[in-house]
């Protein structure tokens, strides 16, 4: 087995993880694009915005929807470094360089969601099915980017890869919280749409309205979200306590513990956001705290289903970094 200097695996790993927190700035910076209307600052342009490579006295609309798509750009940058150290730092076949891969792939499709809400003008007042569902299947691609990183990360830090077979029903158990999570947040997405729509005046109503059978759909879904999400809270519990059951390692058991706790702080904070009737401060503190919640899903699981027979260390080549890296 071929190793490189212990260094050279802790610099990546500070940089996978340096990645993930970077890509939660980049997620947070994109609902605050939607939550003030500002989708349509560039216009129907892109990669340009308003017709030009950098806008020339910018509105704020323009200035916040020019700055998310920079920001976007780096994070698309941050990837592809992250693949290339991964390339030369891991062997083939390795599950770091695999979920360095898996990471670029999720973080290009990424951008061409973004591309294509802007293009097909599903922004700013636009209160059609069309970009609710395109909400939603961008959404669940951010979490899947999100899990790529955080798992690169991971493994990248020393822990051993997933094992699925002989062990037992926590596959399943965990498989369905995650695919649970996703829907809960898809409807999130949806609903906090529903909401920003509401305060601007798009949707019948205001922000205040009840809901009520003939509501608008996206109305409706302000109600059926904080279901499906203490449903999908009833559901992590029994699965952090499957996982404790199952699994008596002090690090899996305390991201068991670890997962509730932000799984019961995030309704919480749910509750607080519906009360203060959505505004954008809080509708940003809820996506981070879901964000936060998945994160630690995806490494419970991760640690859960871990290969007990696998070795810790990872496997690397030796290998000069790049310059600058």
């Amino acid at each position: 087995m071929l190793e490189s200097e212990p260094a050279t695996n802790r610099s990546f790993a500070r940089f996978a993880w340096a990645n993930v927190a970077y890509t939660i700035v980049v997620i947070l910076w994109g609902a605050f694009v939607r939550a003030t209307g500002s989708g349509a600052g560039c216009g129907d342009h892109w990669p340009l915005c308003d017709g030009q490579i950098i806008p020339r006295a910018p509105d704020t609309a323009q200035l916040i929807e020019f700055s998310h798509r920079l920001t976007s750009g780096v994070a698309l940058i941050g990837t592809v470094i992250l693949l290339i150290w991964a390339l030369r730092a891991y062997v083939p076949g390795h599950h770091v360089r695999r979920w360095a891969i898996i990471s670029l792939v999720l973080m290009v499709i990424e951008a061409l969601i973004g591309a294509g809400l802007v293009l097909l003008g599903l922004v700013a007042d636009n209160s059609s099915f069309a970009r609710a569902f395109a909400l939603a299947l961008h959404l669940a691609n951010t979490l899947l980017l999100l899990a790529a990183l955080t798992l690169t990360a991971w493994w990248a830090s020393g822990n051993a890869p997933l094992r699925l077979r002989n062990q037992g029903r926590l596959p399943a158990i965990l498989g369905l919280g995650l695919l649970g999570t996703v829907i809960v947040g898809a409807t999130g997405a949806v609903t906090a749409l529903g909401d920003t729509l509401l305060l601007f005046g798009v949707l019948p109503g205001d922000i205040s309205q009840p809901f009520a059978p003939n509501s608008h759909p996206l109305v409706q879904l302000r109600i059926w979200h904080p279901v499906l999400g203490l449903l999908m809270t009833i559901y992590g519990w029994f699965l952090a306590r499957s996982v404790i059951v199952e699994r008596s390692d002090p690090s899996t058991q305390r991201l068991a513990w670890g997962f509730v706790t932000l799984m019961f702080a995030q309704v919480a904070v749910g509750c607080i956001n519906v009360t203060l009737k959505a505004p954008v401060a809080m509708q940003l503190f809820h996506l981070f705290m879901a964000d936060l919640v998945w994160i630690a899903l995806v490494l419970l699981c991760a640690s859960a289903l871990a290969d007990p027979a696998a070795e810790t260390d990872t496997r690397t080549v030796s290998a000069r970094l790049p310059a600058g890296i």
